[in-house]
């Protein structure tokens, strides 16, 4: 009615200044339902499509493959038989890195990727070679996709492509010059008289051996294209003092200072961007950059501190830093905090000399003479200084049992055949 649409719109003038936000905050409501929804119902589906909306944005798109993690949804890495130019879901469920998010690597490539494996897929790099079109995808491209990993389907080890022939020339150039000569023969073959194309027969190059490089080599060249780890991470080897010995939350906490004012803190890192400077007045001061599975955090030493941990802060060694959150000295206002640095250490160091004790947990319906033989088996198989105790669980009745005899080594072969009898919990602590 005219008249109730006169009312309305009046009363709407009358107070405009604010009542936008209560319309704009409807807007805002009805999006986030609907992506809720995607999320919940289509998960794979909705975080490809928000890391592709970010994927120029590496901490973002760490940020979110992180999310993907904690979902249970996996992120697999670049691959030039499945990947677009976007992050997309494969047949399986899974996540596949788009192309398009490889340094070097432009959308010309991708789309003759694309284009010229809807026949058939790439079987080598020679094949690959055979049927890209190499104006776009020249040997940058190829540099690229090699160290990101989207040639690892190919079965060679990344250091491969990089190998010198005889020739003093990489698998690479091999590779392109291959290329280019089955294209110009492929299109200068004259038709035969009954109207068929002559086959080209070109054999393919040999491929000299090369050892794989190692595995900090590999992630650091990895990441120099990708902008994040995606095979591994330079602090796998230390999964265990991560997250058994360091402060759960990690690096990430520091930026919520204010939360964990005067807490004791223990974190894992490796260390980039360090740097050994002089202050105008002479004073030798250091700065550097730690790094955790989600965070990285800048951290600076003075004075004292300086002189007694420099050793420590190399560019890519693994450390153990243990300190707290502290009012800042010398602050204007009781509000400005800092980090204050207490002590550092090898992260190699810190399984032998910080963890004391493992600790088992089981529920009762789980064991079985096999189950308790094989434990027995793997500790006697591991001997060392850390005491062993079971807890068993029954509903709500549980049994602490220490050994008294038997003691165990806490290398990363035992932790691994203990994670895969797919049994016992584990917890390991200083005490």
């Amino acid at each position: 009615d005219k008249t109730i649409l006169e009312k309305i719109w009046k009363d709407w003038e009358a107070f405009a200044s604010y009542a936008f936000n209560k319309s704009h905050s409807t807007c805002y409501a009805w999006v986030a339902y609907q992506t809720a929804y995607l999320k919940a119902n289509y998960p794979a589906e909705y975080m490809a499509s928000v890391l592709s909306n970010n994927m120029n944005d590496i901490k973002q798109v760490t940020f979110f493959m992180e999310e993907c993690r904690r979902m249970g949804i996996p992120v697999l890495g670049p691959d030039v038989n499945e990947s677009g130019y976007k992050f997309r879901v494969n047949d399986a469920g899974a996540i596949r890195f788009g192309l398009g998010a490889i340094k070097g690597v432009g959308e010309g490539a991708v789309n003759s990727i694309i284009e010229n494996r809807q026949e058939e897929r790439y079987s080598g790099i020679f094949d690959f070679s055979r049927k890209v079109n190499l104006k776009d995808c020249n040997k940058r491209v190829f540099e690229s996709l090699s160290v990101g990993g989207a040639f690892d389907e190919f079965e060679l080890n990344r250091s491969q492509y990089f190998a010198l022939d005889d020739r003093g020339r990489t698998v690479i150039e091999t590779a392109i010059r291959y290329g280019n000569a089955f294209q110009e023969a492929e299109n200068s073959s004259q038709v035969s008289l009954f109207g068929e194309s002559a086959e080209i027969d070109l054999p393919e190059p040999i491929i000299p051996n090369s050892e794989e490089w190692p595995i900090m080599d590999k992630l650091s060249r990895e990441k120099e294209v990708v902008g994040i780890y995606i095979s591994g991470h330079p602090l796998d080897d230390f999964k265990l003092e991560m997250e058994h010995l360091c402060t759960t939350g990690g690096l990430k906490l520091l930026q919520d200072q204010q939360a964990i004012k005067n807490k004791k803190m223990k974190f894992g890192g490796m260390l980039s961007e360090v740097q050994h400077r002089t202050t105008k007045k002479g004073k030798p001061f250091g700065m550097f950059n730690m790094e955790d599975y989600e965070h990285n955090e800048r951290f600076f030493l003075f004075g004292d501190d300086y002189v007694k941990f420099k050793d420590y802060l190399v560019n890519g060694w693994f450390i153990y830093l243990t300190g707290s959150v502290q009012p800042r000295k010398y602050a204007k206002t009781p509000d400005e905090l800092e980090f204050k640095v207490t002590s550092i250490e090898l992260l190699a160091n810190v399984r032998d000399k910080k963890a004391k004790s493992l600790k088992l947990d089981v529920d009762l319906s789980m064991l079985n003479d096999h189950i308790v033989d094989g434990l027995v088996v793997l500790i006697e198989k591991y001997p060392g200084p850390c005491s062993v105790s079971l807890k068993i669980r029954d509903l709500d009745v549980q049994i602490s049992m220490p050994s008294i005899s038997k003691k165990v080594e806490l290398s990363n072969e035992f932790i691994e055949e203990l994670e895969a009898m797919k049994v016992f919990g584990y917890q390991i602590s200083a005490k």
